[in-house]
């Protein structure tokens, strides 16, 4: 999950949009090879549960660092507050990784992040039929556009036999996801971005350490060495290592990525680049797994970004007629990997 989903829009001029770019685009190449190293680690003996613990517990202890260091005040929050952070800390910090890590242990990876992120159209579902509010033909339009992008990059019609838990993972993924949206957008109104992201892996972890208690972890899987499979099947790492990787570079780093693009870039351009994620993790698998890539799944991945971008023109146009719309903090998708 990541940390740009969590701010809302200011105008702020572009300090420098070049270097923004850079940024997000660095942000997602990281995530979508980290979807390929998290089946390296799933590979090597470490379960889907304990990963996501491991992730979250791992992202927190450094944010509570930087915090402590950088703006300790940011810390501070209300009794009030802690129930709401609580629930996003256990579905948008907890679940939503356990449920994707999961999915792409049983599925190949375009398929599971495909069916992750099928969130925006459960979010735009959710607020058209709970909230009551209006949303723009554009942006029906261009979320079924970028669902048929994704199917065309999964290519769902050549699998009949696919693993029932694998997907309902998914699923379970995207509606995470979704009440990740919800939540977190309503949180971000007031709250900043950094401090708000590690009060959301805290409590996961404490989620993690209460339902997976740390004393029945058995590291030794850890200390034995792993396959990096595909391409790469011959080379051995030790597990830690890759486990290493998803922290810090799969998490740590493509997050900070995210939240130092936001300084020079809007959320919505943001959020362009993050709905690519598909895309760029089914190409990594497909150079470094061996999953299969052919034009159709080119085809659908310029799909997705003429879909999303039209969603956004949809918003848009709701957001300058409708006050309601206008309020609202304008979310970027979060990265599933």
């Amino acid at each position: 999950m990541s940390v740009h989903a969590l701010c809302y829009c200011r105008k702020v001029p572009a300090v420098s949009p070049r270097r923004g770019l850079m940024y997000i685009v660095l942000a997602a190449a990281l995530f979508s090879i980290n979807a390929s190293m998290s089946k390296v680690v799933l590979d090597g003996g470490i379960e889907p549960n304990r990963l996501a613990a491991i992730r979250a517990t791992g992202a927190a202890l450094v944010l509570l660092l930087i915090l402590l260091k950088v703006r300790p005040s940011a810390l501070k929050r209300t009794w009030r507050e802690f129930p709401i952070l609580a629930i996003l800390g256990i579905f948008g910090g907890a679940m939503v990784q356990w449920m994707y890590f999961t999915a792409i242990d049983r599925l190949p990876v375009g398929i599971a992040l495909l069916l992750e992120f099928t969130a925006p159209a459960m979010v735009a579902l959710f607020t058209w039929g709970v909230l009551r509010r209006r949303i723009g033909s554009r942006t029906w339009a261009g979320i079924g556009l970028a669902l048929v992008g994704l199917a065309l990059v999964a290519q769902v019609w050549t699998d009949i036999g696919l693993d029932v838990v694998g997907v309902l993972a998914g699923f379970g993924a995207a509606a995470c996801l979704a009440s990740y949206f919800l939540i977190g957008g309503k949180l971000s109104v007031t709250r900043d971005s950094l401090s708000l992201t590690f009060w959301m892996f805290g409590f996961a972890s404490v989620f993690w350490a209460i339902v997976l208690p740390w004393w029945t972890f058995d590291p030794t899987p850890l200390g034995e060495p792993t396959s990096l499979l595909g391409v790469f099947a011959d080379v051995d790492v030790p597990a830690w290592s890759a486990l290493l990787w998803v922290i810090v570079f799969g998490t740590l780093m493509a997050y900070g990525l995210n939240l130092g693009a936001l300084r020079h870039i809007s959320p919505t351009t943001a959020g362009v680049v993050g709905m690519s994620e598909p895309v760029g993790a089914a190409l990594v698998a497909w150079v470094w797994l061996g999953e299969s890539m052919t034009i159709v799944q080119v085809i659908g991945g310029f799909l997705v970004v003429i879909g999303v971008t039209l969603a956004d023109v949809g918003r848009s146009d709701v957001a300058s007629t409708d006050d309601d719309v206008k309020e609202e903090p304008v979310l970027a998708p979060i990265p599933g990997g």
